[in-house]
């Protein structure tokens, strides 16, 4: 590596999901802004402070933690090579040589569900994710905000399976979500989608997609989608390193001020009356009337992997 290479470091197997998908694309983007940009996997069980580490010792001007599951790597191996800049997307705690660049997903998912709420018949909806990392945690807690500010009395389940590439665990725990009335559910969820969909298919349970317009791809399960395009981020994040602005020791947050950025898609069965709800909700969020909850302290199934 040369002293102007910036490595983008993509958490999970190749080809699995939407999360990781945006950030390929942000980082494709990007490269025209910075030719020498190279794109690294790290695929479990690599160990990743020691992935980030190997890449700081060869060379790397800037190294670029795609998502939550960096926060951690980076805060231990940043202060280990003061001379590298580290940037982490969706990321929580910026340090000397750290810059944040964070996509809202808090605030689509509150709309997410006020949606939900809006819409359940059985008085029952569903969160489920994957690793609990802290973009994760913060959706669902906007998620479940935007229910109960909706409709107090709704039902909530929610549940982290340990892991956001298992369709057969993610089949699982939807099904079983199901089996407890849940007729409609928010999956934050990355390779294991296939198998959330698959679920829903078979339980006629509406579902509430994120990272990308799950409404155009299956619009026959989705009725909407929590879009927070973390890759947008990716790609602000090579153009300020290459512009030399990049904002060390501070975050930059996107949200519904960039719908291009972060918004709620919506599928073609939403009624009008809904939508008008929703583009109001939505202002108040824009406008900093409506600040999403942080927290959880619900209760939460346990994962039946």
């Amino acid at each position: 590596m040369g002293a102007d290479t910036l490595a983008v470091v993509l958490f999970g197997p190749r080809g699995q999901g939407g999360f990781n998908q945006a950030g390929l694309a942000g980082a494709e983007r990007a490269r025209a802004f910075a030719p020498l940009l190279e794109v690294h996997w790290c695929e479990p069980p690599v160990d990743r402070a020691a992935f980030l580490r190997a890449l700081c010792r060869r060379g790397a001007a800037c190294v670029i933690a795609h998502g939550g599951q960096g926060d951690a790597p980076v805060a231990e191996v940043a202060p280990e090579f003061p001379a590298c800049r580290f940037v982490v997307t969706q990321g929580s705690v910026p340090a000397a040589n750290v810059a944040i660049y964070d996509a809202l997903q808090e605030q689509s998912a509150y709309l997410a569900g006020v949606l939900a709420a809006s819409v359940t018949r059985t008085g029952v909806v569903a969160h489920m994710s994957g690793e609990k990392v802290r973009p994760g945690l913060k959706g669902r807690a906007a998620f479940a905000d935007g229910v109960r500010s909706t409709r107090p009395e709704v039902r909530l389940l929610t549940c982290f399976c340990g892991d956001q590439h298992d369709a057969a665990l993610a089949y699982r725990v939807v099904s079983r979500q199901a089996d407890l009335g849940a007729d409609v559910l928010f999956a934050m969820i990355d390779g294991g989608r296939a198998g959330a969909i698959r679920a829903c298919r078979e339980r006629s349970v509406a579902q509430i997609g994120n990272v990308f317009d799950w409404t155009e791809r299956e619009p026959e399960v989705f009725i909407a989608s929590a879009i927070a395009d973390s890759g947008a981020c990716i790609e602000m994040a090579v153009r300020d390193h290459a512009a030399g602005r990049l904002p060390l020791g501070q975050a930059r947050h996107f949200g519904l001020e960039a719908p291009h950025i972060v918004r709620l898609a919506l599928g073609k069965n939403v009624s009008a009356a809904t939508r008008a709800r929703l583009d109001a909700v939505a202002q108040q969020l824009a406008g900093g009337a409506i600040a999403p909850a942080t927290g959880y302290a619900g209760a939460e199934m346990a994962s039946p992997g």
